[in-house]
């Protein structure tokens, strides 16, 4: 089965449809910038150009940068604040005419890893930790995703754990990857104490490769850690599967 899966973030909405068995793409990614303001009716005509590209009628996944509860957003990064209160999923139907899903996009992304990438096969407390501009944060417990949860929001030295331990952060105050490392595993101490992962997962930009082991070497977390596997193509195909019937 076929499903379009639709990412949209802070800076662009991208889409590709996704064969739901194997996670692959089944056509190069199109993207276009995010609208700006990204209220709720500029977004949803960007999906709908996206949904046109492909002349796709099938159901779509779409993520977005906010907490989501029975399709209504609860919460705003990167986008509008008028999105909160959003009835988002039927907002999309109404603007695209396909069934919709729409999902947090940290929590895709865990999705995907758990289905196609470093969580395959892994039972136990899995924890999926995106670390780019902020800390986004996916939970599963024996492959089931514990949607919404907001674990960049921790707290760390009085304020956000994201503030100090994203990779922003190393980027804004100009320090080290080993200094870095060493807020992260703070970071990653306080969220072993609360849930004793057996995997953490760890996605967005820190994990590729040549970034990766500039620091894993020198955290000292009791469980794994592994890098994510699918990248820039996570959430488009987490929001895909998302969408199954």
């Amino acid at each position: 089965m076929t499903i379009l899966g639709i990412d949209i973030g802070g800076s662009g909405v991208k889409g590709a449809p996704v064969n739901i068995s194997n996670g692959d793409l089944l056509d190069e990614r199109f993207r276009l910038p995010t609208p700006h303001p990204a209220t709720p009716k500029s977004v949803a005509k960007t999906v709908a150009k996206i949904t046109n590209h492909f002349e796709w009628h099938g159901p779509i996944g779409c993520t977005l940068p906010g907490r989501i509860k029975n399709g209504i957003v609860q919460t705003a990064a990167n986008i509008d604040e008028r999105w909160i209160g959003t009835r988002a999923d039927r907002l999309l139907h109404e603007a695209t005419g396909c069934r919709a899903t729409v999902l947090n996009d940290a929590d895709a992304a865990g999705v995907a890893e758990m289905a196609f990438g470093a969580g395959r096969k892994r039972n136990g407390l899995v924890l999926v930790l995106t670390v780019g501009t902020g800390i986004g944060s996916a939970m599963f417990y024996d492959q089931v995703l514990v949607p919404n949860t907001e674990l960049g929001h921790l707290e760390l030295n009085g304020h956000d754990a994201e503030r100090r331990a994203a990779d922003s952060a190393r980027k804004r105050d100009k320090i080290t990857w080993e200094k870095w490392a060493k807020r992260f595993q703070k970071y990653l101490n306080h969220v072993e104490f609360l849930f004793a992962p057996d995997l953490l997962i760890i996605g967005g930009g820190v994990s590729r490769p040549k970034k990766f082991e500039r620091f894993s070497s020198l955290l000292t977390t009791r469980a794994e850690v592994l890098p994510a596997q699918l990248q820039n193509e996570a959430g488009i195909i987490g929001a895909a599967l998302s969408a199954r019937t």
